[in-house]
């Protein structure tokens, strides 16, 4: 039998697939298929909230390929080119199409497995399914990638032009006899615990729910983005961020879905996300070592004590503590907020930005590898476009700036209102003698 296996990845949704259209037009039967490999993404494969959400999302396609004719075929292997072979001995399928992805272990996986599968002569193709402009596409005036956004950005919108979104195939034809696969639960995604309640009410991972979450943000956040996007207490931010990490929704779809917000703060938004490609891409080292070398030499702290405090909310300063609380409980955090904890970590109790890393990628729904490595060390100032040493942001004058009426932080915070058990811990810092010291600590770089 000749067919072509759809090697799904970060891209869980039907509609403006590339891979998955071009292997329908190939007309052939189309066996789609998801491998779980995790160890081949060494410590950064998916954290513990990302596995449930991971698992949510394959539910909806499973049922979304199955409705369509060509059921989802999942298996669990230690190598993806062992399991992609096993497939394609099995069902005599001479071809295997996936979409691109960036991380820099992914990508050296991925291009053996290309030039390897080729070498057998099986045909291998790979498309841009993730991002509106390919990492390499993009070079500043020397022939160099960007380090700063706003002229990367400038660059990209000056000549942007994403073709429209691909629709959703109407009908896949499946093989005449479909390989067998496993059961989704079979690959332990969810935890023995259940603590994921919480992000259970928040989300609606899949391509349905994304679809919902942009009609929501559409009819209403999106005219007042610029306003209320900064304010935690309002639902002022499309919360699109994990939907566009496991490819339920495609940017080219938000692109072409609000035309006239193109040129709005929430397309900066997006890309922002593309520029964390393009430095994930270029600098692959940066996922656990600083874009500027000389960090290399900061002093950092070790406090075990402290770093459990911020990662649980208990360090007695309202906004860093109702910004962890909102992380524990939903699996995100508002992005002002998010600003907020990790300039104290990395600040004010002066840890490692991997410390801060390494919690949000266990903890997030959208731990995303470039994202996560731009934002920590945006916030420590060791990476591309960095915040300057001297800004640490102070918790108290952003919450009578972004919280000024205290909702977010009683909402998080019960005990502060009299309403949650237990007493509200004291400062395990002191804002400003701790802001003084890392000052210090950061104009040793500077000798």
């Amino acid at each position: 039998m000749s067919a072509t296996i759809v090697w799904f990845r970060q891209d869980l949704r039907l509609a403006d697939h590339p891979a998955l259209s071009a292997a329908v037009a190939r007309g052939k039967p189309v066996i789609p298929v998801f491998l779980w490999t995790p160890e081949e993404e060494g410590e950064w494969a998916p954290g513990a909230a990302s596995r449930w959400w991971l698992h949510q999302s394959l539910t909806a396609l499973s049922k979304d390929l199955a409705k369509a004719g060509s059921p989802l075929v999942i298996r669990r292997s230690p190598g993806s080119l062992a399991a992609l072979r096993q497939l394609l001995k099995e069902t005599g399928a001479d071809a295997v199409y996936w979409s691109r992805r960036y991380e820099p272990l992914v990508i050296e996986r991925d291009r053996h497995i290309k030039e390897t599968l080729r070498a057998e002569n099986i045909e291998v193709r790979s498309f841009n399914a993730a991002l509106l402009i390919e990492p390499w596409d993009v070079q500043n005036l020397s022939g160099k990638p960007f380090q700063v956004f706003t002229p990367f950005w400038r660059k990209v919108m000056s000549s942007l032009d994403p073709p429209a979104p691909l629709p959703a195939p109407k009908r896949i034809a499946a093989p005449t006899r479909s390989p067998k696969g496993v059961d989704l639960e079979s690959l332990d995604l969810m935890p023995d615990i259940p603590w994921y309640t919480g992000m259970d009410k928040a989300w609606q991972p899949g391509e349905r729910g994304a679809a919902k979450r942009i009609d929501v943000f559409l009819d209403g956040p999106v005219k007042h983005y610029g306003d209320t996007r900064n304010l935690p207490a309002e639902a002022g931010t499309s919360r699109l961020s994990p939907h566009l990490h496991f490819g339920e929704v495609s940017p080219r779809q938000l692109w072409h879905a609000a035309p006239k917000w193109r040129t709005s703060q929430f397309m900066t938004e997006i890309g922002w996300r593309e520029f964390a490609h393009h430095l994930l891409f270029h600098f692959p080292r940066t996922t656990n070592e600083p874009l500027r070398a000389d960090f290399a030499r900061f002093p950092w702290r070790e406090d075990s004590r402290e770093l459990e405090a911020w990662q649980r909310g208990r360090t007695g300063i309202p906004l860093v503590d109702a910004g962890m609380r909102e992380l524990w409980e939903t699996g995100w955090m508002h992005n002002r907020v998010r600003m907020v904890v990790a300039s104290f970590l990395v600040k004010n109790l002066r840890m490692h930005w991997l410390h801060g890393a390494r919690w949000f990628w266990d903890t997030l729904v959208d731990a995303d590898l470039a994202s996560n490595t731009l934002g920590w060390q945006w916030a420590a100032g060791c990476g591309a476009d960095a915040a300057p040493y001297f800004r640490v942001f102070n918790p108290e004058s952003q919450a009578e700036k972004f919280d000024p009426q205290s909702e977010y932080i009683r909402h998080w915070i019960p005990e502060l209102s009299g309403k949650g058990k237990g007493a509200y811990p004291t400062p395990i810092v002191d804002l400003k003698a701790s802001r003084e010291a890392a000052l210090a600590a950061f104009k040793t770089l500077r000798k």
